[in-house]
């Protein structure tokens, strides 16, 4: 069913085709997007729409947008659909993250290779046998741009759950047993870090049959924090935006060199 009611922009995040470049950075934050946008060359306001907030602008040439999806999985899979519905391919989420490996500080910069699926979304579009994994080119931008900075980077794993607080207090929770095993079993497998959206979008993704990839500013480590060791918190998201920017640009260039 249509319920744009023939304006040619989608629903939710009131964009038309054309009106996005086919590489799009995803902040949850709306405020963050003006922010990424002074990145681009002539960015321009396209919408603002409930927490969807877009621009479009140029990178070397090449027209780039950033588009905000809220906190969580099912806006963030809206905003995938809808973008790739207006002609986007390639996807890179940019936001914070809270470490979990013990070698994971404040103020670190994480690439995401996978994602655990503690969310809900993910079950409505893949059997959770189904793996939630970046796509690899997306990936080594990533990790070049973060080298080329000269970022301290971490790239692997990271948990995706829906509950901020049920992280952060498990304990107080009707069904701690089960957040705490879990955490703990996480902490063993690896782990780097713990956001909100990847998983989703890794598998809403891989069912496009875009590209996605994230990149995360750690705002700081409770693991950390339990071993009594040094814990800053960093909040300031431009490492994370500059290495998203790069990536980017590593990415345009790859392309026009296939």
């Amino acid at each position: 069913m249509n319920y744009s009611q023939g304006s040619g922009k989608q629903y939710h995040i009131n964009v038309g085709e054309g009106e996005v470049g086919k590489y799009v950075i995803m902040p949850g934050d709306p405020k963050r997007c003006e922010k990424i946008a002074a990145h681009f060359e002539n960015p321009k306001l396209i919408a603002d729409s409930r927490e969807y907030v877009t621009y479009t602008g140029y990178l070397d040439g090449v027209k780039v947008s950033v588009t905000s999806t809220g906190i969580g999985g099912p806006s963030a899979a809206i905003a995938l659909e809808e973008l790739v519905n207006c002609g986007a391919d390639t996807f890179v989420r940019i936001g914070t993250c809270g470490g979990m490996d013990i070698n994971v500080k404040g103020g670190d910069v994480v690439v995401a290779t996978g994602a655990i699926r503690a969310e809900g979304t993910s079950k409505e579009y893949a059997p959770i046998e189904f793996p939630a994994v970046a796509n690899l080119e997306v990936i080594n931008s990533l990790v070049d741009a973060s080298k080329k900075l000269n970022k301290v980077y971490h790239a692997g794993v990271v948990q995706c759950k829906d509950s901020f607080y049920g992280q952060h207090s498990p304990e107080t929770k009707p069904v701690s047993y089960d957040l705490l095993n879990k955490w703990d079993a996480w902490l063993r497998c690896g782990c780097l870090a713990s956001e909100m959206e990847s998983a989703a979008l890794f598998v809403v993704g891989s069912y496009l049959k875009v590209r996605v990839g994230s990149v995360f500013l750690v705002v700081a480590n409770q693991e950390r924090e339990k071993a009594g060791l040094e814990n800053a918190q960093v909040h300031d998201t431009e490492a994370a935006i500059e290495v998203a920017i790069e990536g980017i640009r590593n990415l345009i260039k790859a392309d026009m060199n296939k």
